[in-house]
């Protein structure tokens, strides 16, 4: 089973790393499912993905305080514009908009009223 949780550890890792060079693909969900994963595989790799300089310290917020950071929210609301308008742009059909406007908004809401945390 530890090879199991490993390889989906390995897959979420990949998966968000692909999230940082592209802005559509989210990247810190897939980061924290990674330290799941990695908890119950590996320590070692758990440490070193709690320990790593970028994606660390918002883990450990998260699994501490259920927290975000004010800047990576400012991130992710730039980006979800980013994407709304670019749908605009491209003339998508009104009804997608509509969808991808409530669904970014929902998104918007849950990690705005989530706490700073303490940093």
């Amino acid at each position: 089973m530890r090879y199991l949780w490993a390889g989906l550890g390995c897959l979420s890792l990949l998966c968000g790393f692909v999230g940082v060079v592209l802005p559509l693909i989210p990247t810190v969900p897939f980061i924290l499912l990674a330290a799941f994963f990695f908890a119950r595989s590996s320590e070692c790799l758990h440490k070193w993905l709690l320990t790593h300089p970028t994606f660390g310290p918002s883990i450990v917020d998260w699994q501490t305080h259920g927290a975000v950071a004010p800047r990576a929210k400012k991130m992710a609301t730039l980006a979800c514009a980013a994407v709304l308008l670019l749908s605009v742009v491209m003339g998508l059909a009104w009804h997608l908009i509509a969808i991808q406007a409530v669904t970014l908004s929902c998104v918007m809401l849950f990690l705005w009223t989530r706490p700073n945390g303490p940093r």
